[in-house]
């Protein structure tokens, strides 16, 4: 891989570190959703109170984006990574000690304050310590980190669930605390932002993020993502429970082997999606890549939720997660792009994660359909939410091989 050679070996290791605590950031939030069914059964709770459980860490995600954001413009990207996977290990681990919703609440909202910060952190380390005619792939390759997640999850859940409960699958998600001796040792400081600070007076304040040129550019690009964020989180963290539930509640029937054999091939439709737009957003620009991805997704949901045959579900899955995901490889590059290096952390902690803190009421949304019209139904609403993000296309520019300023 020529791309991969390109990079210096502090650029390779930041690409690691950041891919490895956004896997199993994905890995920790989305345990949840995997032991759902169990976690409903023993707490007695329907639809909408599981929706807002799955609400939280996206409620509180938007707090810890820009708090581990200014974090990592402050005090560095390195330290800030560490801190962040520190305190999601911790409070995933925390929920498998609830006894109590209100319990599994608190931990669920701490849990997402951490979760919050990881991507902002990694997304600004890598477009720093990547050149830009290879950033697109770089991050797309970070973002791919999801899936591997995703379905690191789906396989912990299918191996200790049966055996232990669903307490023991949250206990797992203390094992990302050990990815930090590694970063700490190997992962060097960004070089752009060790430089930014002796900038002095050429710094750009916070105040500058909400007003004038580049607050337009703020909101826009939090808007779009909060409508990409909806519609992600508002499908993709009810599949699980779609797929198990029996059929005459308006699920699919599988088995919980067969629910977890579905949603990881579905990860490789998503991994593949991922890092396929890496490569199609260097090549023909951020903006037709964005578009393209997401007026698909809008066709292919409304038909995987009509889908209650196992064999179909198998096959439009991956394509699903491909379309449905593969965007958000992009966000990284342009965020990073439209934004100085001062600031750049905080304005991808804010725009990132204000759009997930919106989309937070997605998964409640969908939930307080589903009592009504069922899951399969509920999940078309994510497809307008996918229409809207490609409508907000028209007013982001290109960034395309910018520099970093």
């Amino acid at each position: 891989m020529s791309w991969w050679s390109a990079a210096s070996q502090d650029g390779r290791r930041a690409l690691i570190a950041a891919s490895l605590g956004w896997m199993l950031d994905a890995m920790d939030v989305l345990i949840y959703s995997l032991v759902l069914n169990d976690v409903r059964r023993e707490f007695g709770i329907d639809d909408r109170a599981s929706g807002i459980l799955l609400a939280l860490p996206l409620a509180t995600s938007a707090f810890g984006g820009m708090f581990f954001g200014w974090l990592a413009d402050r005090f560095g990207r390195t330290r800030a990574l560490m801190a962040s996977i520190l305190w999601y290990s911790i409070f995933t681990a925390a929920c498998g000690l609830s006894q109590t919703v209100f319990q599994l609440g608190m931990f669920r909202a701490l849990l997402g304050f951490g979760f919050g910060g990881e991507w902002a952190i990694g997304a600004a380390l890598v477009a720093e310590t990547w050149p830009a005619e290879h950033r697109g792939k770089a991050l797309g390759f970070m973002q791919s980190a999801w899936a591997v997640g995703y379905a690191a999850a789906s396989l912990v859940t299918a191996i200790v669930l049966p055996r232990w409960g669903w307490r023991a699958v949250f206990f797992a998600g203390i094992l990302p605390a050990l990815a930090t001796v590694w970063i700490r040792r190997s992962v060097a400081e960004s070089r752009i932002w060790r430089e930014s600070r002796t900038a002095g007076p050429n710094r750009v304040t916070l105040a500058a993020l909400v007003r004038g040129e580049l607050g337009r550019l703020t909101w826009l690009v939090a808007a779009m993502n909060a409508a990409t964020m909806f519609a992600w989180w508002g499908l993709f963290t009810w599949i699980p429970s779609f797929l198990g539930r029996p059929v005459e509640e308006g699920g699919a029937g599988l088995s919980i082997l067969r629910t977890s054999t579905w949603i990881i091939l579905m990860q490789v439709g998503m991994w593949l999606g991922y890092v396929t737009f890496g490569f199609i957003a260097d090549w023909i620009g951020r903006k037709r890549s964005y578009v393209a991805y997401l007026l698909t997704a809008a066709v292919l949901v409304p038909i995987y939720g009509a889908t209650r045959e196992p064999a179909a579900l198998l096959a439009l899955g991956p394509l699903v997660a491909f379309f449905g995901t593969g965007y958000f490889s992009g966000f990284g590059a342009v965020s990073a792009e439209l934004f100085p290096t001062s600031i750049r952390a905080t304005a991808q902690g804010i725009t990132y994660n204000l759009g997930r803190g919106i989309s937070a009421v997605a998964p409640f949304v969908v939930g307080s359909l589903a009592t009504s019209r069922g899951l399969g139904a509920a999940f078309s609403i994510t497809s307008t939410a996918f229409l809207v993000a490609a409508v907000c296309w028209i007013w982001i520019p290109e960034t395309k091989g910018r520099a970093l300023s």
